[in-house]
């Protein structure tokens, strides 16, 4: 399972992902570069965006290499449920469980998705607006 996101196979189809940015990320989860890390089992990482869009605002990653929500597949349930679980979980250890928080995952191009290796944004510590955008 974890033998594809370490090993130097690029594993995603999606032409606007870049070489570059998979192995950013692989390093990101190897500890080769710095990331502020709240959150590691041997499924996901958890840690805070570099470009926060909230007070709080953090990535929840899978290990596993899905290229996006719409390309995950029935053997992925868990995995995701597990994704859901470790989100709600740091958002109550950021403190976020009282006034709530925005978990966001975009999908594709009309999604908004310019990261073509799934992940979970989780943004809270402000109101959010309504519609998002």
């Amino acid at each position: 399972l974890l033998l594809l996101l370490f090993s130097s196979s690029f594993p995603y189809s999606t032409p606007s992902i870049t070489k570059q940015w998979y192995q950013r990320r692989v390093r990101v989860i190897r500890k080769e570069i710095p990331a502020d890390v709240l959150f590691e089992d041997d499924q996901c990482l958890a840690f805070k965006d570099v470009c926060p869009q909230a007070p709080v605002h953090f990535l929840v990653i899978p290990k596993q290499p899905i290229e996006m929500l719409s390309k995950s597949s029935a053997d992925d349930a868990g995995l995701l449920g597990h994704l859901m679980a470790t989100a709600a979980r740091v958002a109550r250890e950021q403190g976020l469980d009282g006034d709530g928080y925005r978990l966001v995952v975009n999908n594709g191009k009309h999604g908004a998705q310019s990261v073509y290796h799934l992940h979970l944004h989780v943004m809270g510590g402000r109101q959010m607006a309504w519609p998002p955008g």
